[in-house]
């Protein structure tokens, strides 16, 4: 019965923003994305909250927007973790258990929307953006993102090259926009017209059109060492995004699975990223 609420919604949402475009084509792009980036998850909930709280470190404006960061102190490198989307920092529990055990510095922090961070939308350049300026603040050594915590994770390599970051570790991360927006398309029932004003609207905010922002596109550019993970059959995202970036980002290496899933908290997988980690060439 949720499922059919939830189909119906949408289906009213598309018609308005269809009617709208009519009159004003920017307008509806506006508000289509603004939906489109509203999580309506993500939020700490009770028995994720000790876990995080024990954590908290610096609560960081970023933008107007309050950015919550947790630290689990450590005496090696500094790993930085980016959850994905309707999400918090709390799915990174099981591997900060590993980090710990190895005596890594962990950070970790909310994304706008999420978890305890404020703010109403989020979108991969404004979660990149934030990430850029924990990256700076914290100098971290690696990078290991989660879904869209990977997709931004690359961008904000791709946008800030000259950072402390020389690895980064992505798992099931989609690489392109076109296949995101194309499934919000078909969800909502969009017109053309509202696709081509959203296309306007990403061109004019990001410097990028929605089919050029794609990572594996961008992964072209990145020099530093690389590891995706990434399940044959994600429920998800689909195992080709990974694929994809694995073929252009030179310096990378593909690890795939069958059976994992999407969120991969198996011990199989926390395991090889330390030894991705402790590795050196």
């Amino acid at each position: 019965m949720n499922k059919i609420i939830f189909f119906v919604l949408a289906r009213l949402y598309g018609l308005y923003f269809n009617i709208l475009a009519l009159f004003s084509k920017k307008l509806a792009a506006e508000q289509a994305f603004t939906v489109y980036c509203s999580p309506r998850k993500g939020r700490v909930i009770d028995l994720q909250a000790d876990f995080l709280n024990e954590a908290k470190d610096q609560l960081i404006s970023i933008g107007g927007i309050k950015i919550q960061v947790y630290r689990w102190k450590g005496s090696k490198e500094t790993v930085l973790l980016m959850h994905g989307w309707e999400s918090n920092s709390f799915r990174w529990k099981n591997l900060i258990d590993y980090l710990q055990k190895e005596d890594y510095n962990v950070i970790a922090f909310d994304a706008p929307a999420h978890g305890n961070s404020s703010n109403k939308s989020w979108n991969v350049p404004i979660y990149a953006d934030c990430a850029h300026r924990i990256v700076t603040l914290y100098e971290p050594q690696f990078l290991i993102g989660h879904s869209l915590g990977g997709m931004a994770a690359l961008f904000m390599q791709y946008s800030y090259p000259n950072t402390s970051i020389s690895k980064i570790i992505t798992i099931g991360a989609p690489s392109e926009f076109t296949q995101l927006m194309g499934y919000y398309k078909n969800l909502l029932g969009l017109s053309k017209r509202v696709m081509n004003g959203l296309n306007d609207y990403f061109k004019f905010h990001f410097g990028l059109e929605i089919k050029e922002f794609s990572t594996a596109i961008l992964a072209k550019e990145i020099k530093i060492e690389g590891l995706l993970f990434h399940d044959r059959i994600d429920p998800i995202t689909p195992y080709i995004s990974s694929e994809k970036v694995h073929q252009n980002w030179k310096n990378s290496t593909l690890i795939s699975t069958s059976g994992f899933g999407h969120s991969m908290h198996q011990e199989e997988v926390n395991l090889k990223i330390l030894d991705f980690l402790n590795s050196s060439k």
